[in-house]
């Protein structure tokens, strides 16, 4: 281990927003955290701006420089958009190089808004349990609702419903539902990567997000590799944070009737193809294509399911099998030095 790598923690916490030409939601989510100050002593704050290309950078330095921000909030302007994952680890590696790094780092999308309390009870959470790696918030919409917080992994019975659009059929099946629904804290697959915090331990031992990821399933494969070498992940209902889903991207719940990116269907091939190699994601893909041959046919009889913002054809088109890069992690280590070029641009 690096000299790097094996420095002690402040035992404080730390939260990076990726900005992504949305400053006012930016510093609207900025603005909730003023209160958490108040709970969690020694917060700070990293904002980062993933290569907007418009007055982001410029609204938000001017923003972040004025007596309410500029003595516990930093920025951190980048050059290009590497994607989600590789901006936020572009935080993180700035983070884990410093001299004392913090205990907990928080991610946070910055169509958020936490409510008071949220981001504590996250660092409760962990401190709880220290073989948790990650606590997520319970999402909750505009209105106040609920929104799905915390998953089971995907598994081709679950892509095979997904493709159904059918409760009936899961439930004859006895498959599990993807979506986690509970009261209380609870431990679950994987939780909204929109508001979770790690622990920085976890970090330095797994690694950070794979940049082979533009956007999307990135920190679904971060929580998988954690599972996987023996942590937890819990979802924690106490600490909710209010979500605008989809402002950067324009991809959300209400958009089912639009068509995804191909950076989605990219992203789902590369998770499937680094945490279940190319046998796990064909059966994934051909059983979600049988169950949407069955969606189809329940459409013919006037029994319409329900939209899916997956398309046959995009799934295809995207490619069944895994090409080579596809099943090559590209993960920085805790330490590492910021600036590498991510794997997704290096492949073109």
């Amino acid at each position: 281990m690096s000299k790097s790598q094996s420095k002690p923690t402040d035992g404080g916490v730390a939260v990076v927003i990726v900005n992504y030409r949305t400053p006012q939601l930016t510093m609207r989510c900025l603005a909730s955290l003023v209160a958490e100050g108040d709970l969690i002593p020694g917060l700070r704050v990293v904002v980062v701006d993933g290569g907007s290309g418009d007055d982001s950078a410029v609204e938000l330095a001017r923003a972040i420089s004025g007596k309410t921000f500029h003595d516990w909030v930093s920025f951190l302007p980048l050059e290009v958009n590497g994607g989600y994952g590789w901006a936020n680890n572009q935080a993180m590696l700035a983070l884990s190089r410093e001299p004392a790094p913090p205990e907990f780092i928080h991610v946070l999308n910055p169509d958020t808004e936490v409510t008071p309390g949220a981001v504590a009870r996250l660092a409760q959470e962990l401190r709880a349990y220290p073989r948790c790696a990650a606590a997520g918030s319970q999402l909750l919409t505009r209105e106040g609702q609920p929104a799905a917080s915390a998953f089971r992994f995907p598994s081709a019975g679950r892509e095979f419903i997904g493709g159904a659009q059918s409760e009936k059929i899961r439930r004859l099946l006895g498959i599990g539902s993807i979506v986690v629904q509970a009261d209380t804290s609870i431990e679950c697959d994987w939780v909204t990567g929109a508001s979770v915090m790690f622990r920085a331990e976890a970090l330095r031992q797994c690694g950070l997000f794979d940049d082979g990821f533009f956007l999307y399933f990135e920190e679904v494969e971060l929580m998988h590799r954690m599972r996987a070498r023996g942590w937890t992940i819990r979802h924690v209902p106490e600490s909710r944070v209010i979500h605008v889903e989809g402002a950067s991207t324009g991809v959300g719940a209400k958009t089912a009737e639009r068509p995804l990116p191909d950076y989605w269907y990219n992203s789902r091939r590369r998770y499937l193809a680094l945490t279940g190699g190319r046998r796990a994601m064909l059966a994934a893909d051909a059983a979600w294509l049988v169950g949407h041959a069955i969606a189809n046919l329940k459409k013919l009889a006037g029994k319409s399911p329900a939209n899916s913002s997956v398309r046959a054809q995009d799934l295809m088109r995207a490619g069944l099998l895994a090409y080579g890069g596809e099943v090559q992690p590209s993960v920085p280590a805790w330490g590492d030095p910021p600036g590498r070029v991510p794997a997704w641009m290096g492949k073109g």
